[in-house]
């Protein structure tokens, strides 16, 4: 955390007693999140000490500040929300990662793995279960539920519109969401907040911290959208380091529907020369892998030199072993996913994958929020991403202190 913002915590006070509910989609990262907090906090009060400030507020200082939440099951698979302790008056912020497919419960005596449909529900069921005694709740949903259905091209639902607003009548006062599929979703709610947070900062850190060689000029890197829908994510990028970008657009056959989706004829590449020419991939996702691959061939086949494979979500849909294939054989040097969603320890354990560790900055936003401060510099991330490129020898060091 920066000089300024210690500074700007320690005179304010806090809207609530904190609270955070890590459901158990999102144990790991919650626990993680938990114990920075724990950490500023301790070291807060020892400044505030130190500068006889000290100001006696019931529950500031705590061992831990997650509250124990579950959604215990029946028999028949259905479930209810459950609150082990005092809510009245905190301020609740709700972890929940849909995502995550690795738990499992019983229906009938069969095993379930539950879909991004149970997650949501049982993030309902424990905000039902507050009743209303809290005195602001917040939703920490890293992938946006129903996020890649928010538009309408045919007679059909509007997922992600409805579940906004579905948890904003619930009492939900702001959500917070990590790179939606479509930002102007947030237009489903118009007089609520709701932050879409890139996380290009942490993806330049871990580049420069796992690949010592990297060099992040517009001579020897070039940034690549995959497709014309995530051109504003690597324009972003490009222009934070100062490099070229470049960008595919999907040549599709629209006479057919295969697996319910019109069929990609070609890949075709827009933008400047890349030969030999590190290559830095950024999506929102990566599903089954497919496209992400096809880039990744269509920039060997134009002399491309080191290609990264950069997503905010890893879902991998359809496993690792295409991934594996396309590292034995030069296609992808290294493959980047962030934290925020359930990672297998299968892909923990890649060689050529880096993790994006993004808890830091998800305790960052819930202790700044907590005291009601404005995270406005959280969400633009310029002034770091200069100080550690020049940390880093990138480039010369921009103005910024952080």
């Amino acid at each position: 955390m920066s000089h300024s913002s210690k500074e700007k915590l320690l005179n304010a006070l806090p809207v609530g007693t904190l609270g955070i509910i890590p459901l158990e989609s999102s144990r790991t990262l919650g626990d993680k999140v938990n114990g920075y907090i724990v950490n500023w906090r301790k070291e807060r009060e020892h400044a505030r000490e130190m500068s006889s400030t000290s100001i006696a507020l019931d529950g500031y200082l705590r061992d831990s500040y997650i509250i124990d939440a579950s959604c215990p099951r029946f028999g028949s698979g259905e479930a209810k929300g459950l609150i082990t302790e005092s809510v009245r008056g905190t301020d609740l912020y709700l972890l929940v990662d849909v995502c995550n497919h690795s738990l499992t419960y019983k229906v009938c005596g069969q095993i379930n793995h539950m879909s991004p449909d149970d997650h949501y529900q049982d993030l309902k069921r424990v905000i039902s279960a507050v009743g209303g005694k809290a005195r602001r709740i917040t939703v920490i949903m890293p992938f946006l539920y129903e996020s890649r259905q928010h538009k309408r091209t045919t007679r059909e639902s509007l997922d992600c519109a409805l579940a906004l607003q579905e948890l904003t009548n619930m009492g939900v006062e702001s959500i917070i969401t990590f790179d939606a599929h479509d930002p102007r979703v947030q237009n489903a709610i118009p007089l609520k907040s709701f932050e879409t947070v890139q996380p290009t900062y942490q993806f330049i850190k871990a580049l420069l911290q796992n690949v010592p060689d990297i060099r992040m000029d517009a001579e020897h890197m070039m940034v690549i959208s995959p497709d014309e829908g995530g051109m504003g994510r690597a324009v972003y990028f490009a222009n934070v380091l100062g490099i070229d970008m470049g960008m595919f657009y999907k040549r599709r056959d629209y006479t057919k529907i295969v697996d319910g989706r019109n069929p990609i004829v070609a890949h075709e590449f827009l933008g400047s020369d890349i030969k030999g020419k590190d290559m830095l991939i950024i999506d929102d996702m990566i599903s089954s892998g497919d496209s992400m691959i096809d880039v990744a061939t269509e920039l060997k086949k134009r002399n491309a030199g080191r290609i990264f494979a950069a997503s905010t979500f890893g879902l991998f849909t359809n496993g690792l072993e295409k991934f594996d294939k396309a590292v034995e054989s030069g296609l992808i040097y290294r493959v980047l996913t962030t934290n925020l969603i359930y990672q297998p320890e299968e892909l923990l354990t890649k060689p050529y994958y880096i993790n994006v560790d993004m808890s830091k900055y998800i305790a960052l936003l819930i202790d700044t929020l907590n005291h009601d401060a404005s995270i406005s510099d959280l969400l633009n991330p310029m002034e770091r991403i200069q100080n550690i490129l020049h940390k880093y020898h990138q480039q010369e060091k921009g103005n910024g202190t952080y």
